[in-house]
């Protein structure tokens, strides 16, 4: 028996129209604007796409919106963004790019977060930064954020791809600020860390210099800076780091000290090398003759690098045998090479002596031979003293003329009233002291002393003609020739009582007098104005007056010299040659 397949029962007329009525609201509902939809395209016509959304008519999107229309077919599915549901034409108004740039927008919000890293490309310059292509979304990089040292010029910087980290985020406004520097600041601070747990003091490194100061140089430990200072760059002296060093300059540095708390590093670049002082008395021995360089000038002294890092003293008083040198800087200009001679090494603080006379024999050894006592000299006065006058006999070598030693018949208080500066004058050598490098001259020894023949030019009695050279409260010296002295008591002056000598004698007044006592010895010549116009009685008579008594014939003058000695006592001056 056929068996009868059951037949389905058709639904009511009104209950299709419920099915059908439903899904009508639920497409219409789609179809929001603002809202995007996936769409067909039907046709291409000139500057418009056709998109079939499923709505009543057509939407028209422009077809400056694909990147390359030609290449876009009929019966492609495209997302569009339903700008307007019906224009005044009737027209169903959509938008590709508005689709695809709200599509980009939310994936870039599902896949990044504020404070995470997205790698952009740097498209285009704007006022303040850089615009940034995030996965086809713009961000903005200001300009402060581009590196971690200030770019003055960002184009270079331009068609560069670099990851960034995510600054901020604003869903309202389609915005993101992105920064570079931030990112590679934390990423350097790790690097700084995890260094900072590696390295030890005693460690060499490997650097790069990455910028110099005054007082130093940055040198980058890939990722971690340290500081070499411009007193661990050289043994030697140098003024500026620039002198050593430039920015870019690879090198192996050593690490003096690590501070962990304040992430510092101290370096050294000497101290990978041996240090010349180690062995500086056998490099240098005492009384060794070298070559340097003059690296630096003070008042005391001169600097002379004689090997680099390795710098001795020339001390002024070491400059020369025979020249007073009062500052270096008369002698030297730095940068000047000199032979010196080493004379004494302190280890143990770096420092040592040098001298630059001990290079050439020193003329005091050999100045006897030059100069013997009682030989005749001739040079020129170069200056004066109180108490005598400095003779150059040949540069570098003066002999002293002392006062005393300057007339035979005059006593000088000061050697200008004898000489002048630059006066070429011939003397005796008297000493030589070596020792302190002393030569004495006699200026009177080059000359005869007159007293040596004074009894046989004057005689007891005689009358001699003179001038008035001195005045004093007793009497008058009167300058006789040779430069002889006499003196005329102010008892001797004239027959009248004389007060005061100033009124009866003027200094360089010419006079005539009577000798009346000479002695050799004692260099004294003694005067008598009165006793010119006299006899030999008037004579007699006036030694009788001075209690002078049994006078033979003849000797009533040396009667009468006698009788006023002690006048003559009375002056400590009355030594005319003395000291």
């Amino acid at each position: 028996m056929a068996k009868i397949k059951p037949v389905a029962a058709k639904p009511k007329a009104g209950a299709m129209y419920d099915v059908m009525a439903a899904a009508l609201d639920q497409q219409m509902n789609q179809f929001v604007a603002g809202s995007i939809i996936k769409g067909t395209i039907s046709g291409i016509k000139g500057n418009e796409v056709l998109v079939d959304i499923g709505y009543k008519s057509e939407g028209m999107v422009p077809s400056n919106e694909f990147e390359d229309v030609t290449q876009a077919k009929v019966g492609d599915v495209i997302d569009v963004l339903l700008v307007e549901l019906e224009s005044e034409n009737g027209m169903v108004i959509l938008s590709k790019s508005r689709a695809d740039d709200k599509l980009r927008w939310d994936a870039v919000l599902s896949k990044y977060t504020e404070g995470g890293v997205v790698t952009g490309t740097i498209r285009s310059k704007v006022r303040g930064g850089l615009i940034v292509s995030v996965d086809g979304v713009d961000a903005f990089l200001p300009g402060s954020q581009v590196d971690v040292t200030p770019v003055h010029d960002p184009d270079p910087y331009l068609g560069q791809s670099f990851e960034f980290k995510v600054i901020k985020i604003s869903n309202e406004r389609r915005n993101i600020i992105v920064s570079r520097r931030e990112l590679i600041e934390e990423r350097m601070a790790d690097k700084r860390r995890e260094l900072l747990g590696t390295i030890e003091k005693g460690q060499r490194r490997h650097g790069r210099v990455k910028n110099i100061t005054d007082f130093g140089a940055f040198v980058d430990l890939d990722g971690l800076d340290g500081l070499l200072h411009i007193t661990d760059m050289s043994w030697g002296r140098i003024k500026h780091p620039s002198e050593m060093l430039k920015v870019g300059q690879e090198l192996d540095v050593m690490i003096l000290d690590v501070d962990m708390d304040r992430e510092r590093v101290s370096l050294g670049l000497k101290q990978a090398t041996p240090n010349p002082w180690d062995n500086i008395e056998g490099s240098f021995p005492v009384g060794s003759r070298l070559r340097g360089k003059v690296v630096n000038l003070v008042p005391y002294g001169a600097f002379v690098e004689i090997e680099p890092g390795i710098e001795g003293l020339v001390h002024v008083s070491e400059f020369s045998w025979t020249k007073r040198v009062a500052r270096a800087s008369d002698v030297l200009n730095v940068g000047d090479e000199v032979d010196v001679v080493v004379l004494s090494i302190d280890a143990a603080n770096q420092k040592i002596a040098l001298g630059i006379r001990q290079t050439e024999a020193n003329p005091w050894d050999t100045v006897q031979d030059r100069y013997p006592v009682g030989s005749r000299v001739t040079g020129k006065v170069r200056n004066f003293t109180t108490y005598g006058a400095f003779v150059e006999l040949e540069e570098g070598i003066d002999g002293m003329i002392h006062v005393s030693d300057m007339s035979w018949t005059r006593k000088i208080n000061h050697p200008s009233e004898v000489l002048q500066k630059s006066q070429q004058v011939e003397a005796v050598v008297l000493e030589v002291n070596p020792n302190d490098q002393r030569i004495s001259l006699g200026l009177k020894q080059a000359s005869d002393d007159p007293w040596n023949t004074i009894t046989s030019r004057y005689g007891i009695g005689q009358i001699v003609k003179g001038k008035v050279s001195k005045i004093a409260s007793f009497g008058a010296f009167v300058e006789l020739e040779d430069g002889v002295d006499g003196l005329v008591h102010i008892s001797q002056i004239s027959d009248q009582h004389v007060e005061k000598v100033k009124d009866a004698l003027k200094v360089g007044q010419e006079v005539e007098a009577r000798i009346v006592k000479i002695d050799r010895d004692e260099r004294r010549i003694g005067l008598s104005i009165k006793a010119v116009t006299m006899n030999e009685s008037q004579v007699a008579e006036l030694a009788r007056d001075l209690n002078v008594t049994d006078l033979k014939p003849g000797e009533n003058l040396v009667g009468l010299a006698a009788a006023f000695d002690d006048a003559f006592a009375q002056s400590e001056e009355w030594r005319p040659g003395g000291e």
